[in-house]
């Protein structure tokens, strides 16, 4: 009955379809006659109606009457089967980058005939190729003949640009710099002269001139940085901390593997602006990144002392750049075979901005280096105390800390703008737009962030000084008060950064943070509740440490142990017995606390005389040997007040049992005590005052 319906519907819409084109055909008198569609055509329109129409009941839930079965072995082919794999889509695009290899050659081949220019009233390519070289090498010996004008004064300032030299060092540092950077000047100008004099027409052959005059000119620029840091022929003036030998052995070394790939970019250059084509330049950049791959390895193994020098002394500063020196080989060669790795993949790929993702990472890491190098010596010259020019101590200056700071602050940066690059240009995983978005939304987070990481700095500076203040003051061993709080100071202080910049920046970045303020909420009233002899603990410190109970260094004795106060947390104290026990003693549970290190400490002692003993006598004695205590200037710092006799303790059978007393500041008492007792036990017998046997 379907089947029958199905063909009924056919007919129809084949009828309507029919009478349509008859109508529309005769309602145009100018139009020919059409002529009637032939049979096999008119079967297939039928057909393709038939089963649109099937199609529709099979929808509706009245089945067709199905087709023949295929056999049980046929399984309908699956999606997964018509995709090829990453490998196959990889070594496709390889053989597709390779097939370009012929052009390459072609390409090569036919630059005399590409270059030469005399069909149209120019030079020959042999002629051009002569007549840059020339003029490259006449701007070369430019900037030879300056650098060799300039040596003299070159070494006379650099005699003033030591470390030694404090800040004045720094004004030696730049004219020798600036008077580097004249010979480089010298060759551009010179260079940019003789070309638009040489090649006055814009011409092929002006533009490959000045293209090469642009990689002489990178050459000579980076050679120059070198230079600045590494300073080969001035040791004075080196800002980074290699030896001589390894110095000069490093420049050689760069300025030969810096030569290479700069080549190896001109080729691909030339390539380009004589109109190559495309798999001629991608052939170009797959056969020379396993080259440069080799020279880069030979540099790396080659540099491998020098490295480790530079970033070892990197290191006391940078910890990053010490982790670095101590596994250099491991890391570079990662680094470099990753990113011969993604040469290879924009080669492969066609994308072209892969070897300018390269070349910026590249410099953004080595101006990474070069910038913490001159932070470095920057801060180490800050460091120096200018009125005896001597080098500064290893104590954290404000220098060290704004150092510190503002490295954060540039390695932040070069993340974001290496990340924008490989994200956004070569890997295409966000448009330009979303990632101006994502940026725009984290900047303030980052910002946020990055004010608290200044601020615990400053504190932490200031708390720290303070504390070397203290250490360094010839005062008792017990701590200040403000000492004493300065650990506590700082957990907190730390926390409440912390959490206030956390939640800042999650705010900033769309988060909202009224349930994470809830919850915490919650969570600190389950915590007051259910742990209630933790915050008995915490409230008991708290108030101790308010009424300057004790401090840190201070003797004290509690109704659970006494001894020395080593330190506290929020919610303990650690005491040091004098046998070298530590006793943790929760603030809860500290009790009445005697403190024996406050102020001052009267300490008195008794010695026995004979029975017919003067005690006048002994008084005027004991005065004089306490004048004799009191000339000792480490003793007399001790005493608050001097030794005195203070009568008669007791009257025994064969003696007389004298009292004496004196006043000194708290932990003193014992040694003032056993340096007047040898003096009285020295002093007595010759003045004739005897003591009891």
């Amino acid at each position: 009955m379907g089947e029958h319906v199905a063909r009924l519907c056919a007919a129809t819409l084949a009828l309507a379809l029919w009478i349509g084109l008859t109508a529309g055909a005769l309602a145009q008198p100018t139009a020919p006659q059409p002529q009637p569609l032939p049979p096999d055509q008119f079967n297939a329109l039928v057909e393709a109606v038939k089963k649109a129409v099937a199609d529709e009941l099979k929808a509706q839930g009245a089945a067709p009457k199905s087709a023949p079965e295929a056999p049980a072995s046929a399984s309908p082919p699956s999606a997964a089967d018509d995709q090829p794999s990453l490998l196959s889509v990889f070594w496709q695009q390889l053989s597709s980058a390779l097939s370009g290899t012929p052009l390459m050659i072609r390409a090569v081949a036919d630059l005399p005939r590409t270059l030469d220019e005399r069909p149209t009233g120019g030079r020959s390519a042999a002629g051009f190729v002569s007549l840059l070289s020339a003029t490259l090498i006449a701007a070369f010996a430019v900037e030879a003949l300056l650098r060799r004008l300039l040596s003299r004064f070159k070494a006379r300032l650099a005699l003033n640009a030591g470390t030694e030299y404090g800040m004045r060092s720094l004004a030696y540092l730049g004219a020798l710099a600036l008077l580097d950077a004249l010979p480089v000047l010298g060759l551009w100008l010179a260079g940019e002269l003789m070309l638009r004099a040489v090649f006055p027409s814009a011409t092929l052959h002006q533009r490959l001139a000045f293209t090469g005059l642009e990689a002489l000119l990178i050459w000579r620029v980076y050679a120059l940085v070198l230079r600045l840091i590494l300073r080969p022929q001035f040791p004075t003036a080196r800002l980074c901390q290699v030896d001589d030998r390894e110095a000069g052995h490093l420049y050689r070394h760069v300025l030969s593997v810096l030569a290479v790939i700069i080549f190896f970019r001109l080729v691909a250059l030339v390539l380009i602006t004589t109109g190559a084509p495309d798999s001629a330049v991608s052939a170009t950049r797959l056969l020379t990144s396993p080259l440069a791959l080799v020279v880069l390895l030979w540099l790396v193994v080659g540099a491998k002392k020098a490295a480790q020098q530079w970033l070892g002394g990197l290191g006391q500063a940078a910890r990053f750049a010490g982790f670095i020196g101590r596994h250099w080989i491991g890391l570079s060669v990662s680094f470099i075979v990753a990113l011969d790795a993604t040469q290879i993949y924009g080669a492969v790929t066609g994308r072209r901005d892969v070897p300018a993702a390269l070349l910026l990472t590249i410099n953004l890491v080595t101006g990474l280096l070069l910038f913490e190098t001159l932070m470095q010596a920057f801060v180490r010259r800050l460091d120096s105390q200018l009125a005896g020019f001597t080098p500064a101590s290893t104590v954290p200056t404000i220098a060290d800390v704004i150092a510190r700071c503002v490295r954060v602050a540039v390695l932040i940066a070069v993340i974001v703008m290496i990340g924008e690059s490989w994200v956004v240009n070569v890997l295409g995983l966000v448009d330009a737009s979303a990632w101006n978005r994502v940026t725009r939304e984290a900047r303030t987070a980052g910002i946020t962030l990055f004010t608290a990481f200044v601020l615990w700095e400053m504190f932490k500076y200031a708390t720290d000084s303070y504390l070397r203040r203290q250490l360094a003051g010839q005062s008792p061993s017990t701590a200040t008060r403000l000492g004493t709080l300065i650990p506590l100071l700082r957990v907190t202080v730390a926390i409440v950064l912390t959490i206030v910049a956390v939640l800042i920046a999650l705010e900033n970045i769309g988060v909202n943070v009224t349930p994470l303020l809830a919850g915490a909420s919650v969570l600190g009233l389950a915590l007051s509740f259910g742990s209630q002899a933790l915050v008995k603990d915490i409230v008991s410190g708290i108030f101790y440490l308010t009424d300057d109970a004790f401090r840190v260094g201070e003797y004290i004795d509690c109704e659970k142990a006494k001894g020395t106060v080593e330190s506290f947390t929020l919610r303990s104290v650690r005491l040091r017995n004098q046998n070298g026990q530590i006793h943790t003693i929760p603030f809860g549970e500290l009790g009445h606390v005697t403190n024996f290190s406050r102020d001052w400490a009267a300490a008195d002692f008794s010695l026995r005389f004979a029975r017919d003993t003067d005690l006048d006598k002994l008084r005027e004695a004991t005065k004089k040997v306490s004048a004799d205590i009191m000339d000792v200037p480490e003793m007399k710092e001790m005493l608050l007040e001097p030794l005195k006799m203070q009568g008669i303790a007791e009257v025994a059978d064969n003696a007389l049992v004298v009292r004496f007393k004196f006043v000194a500041h708290p932990g003193s008492p014992g040694k003032v005590q056993n340096e007047a007792v040898a003096r009285m036990l020295r002093a007595f017998p010759a003045l004739g005052i005897e003591f009891a046997k």
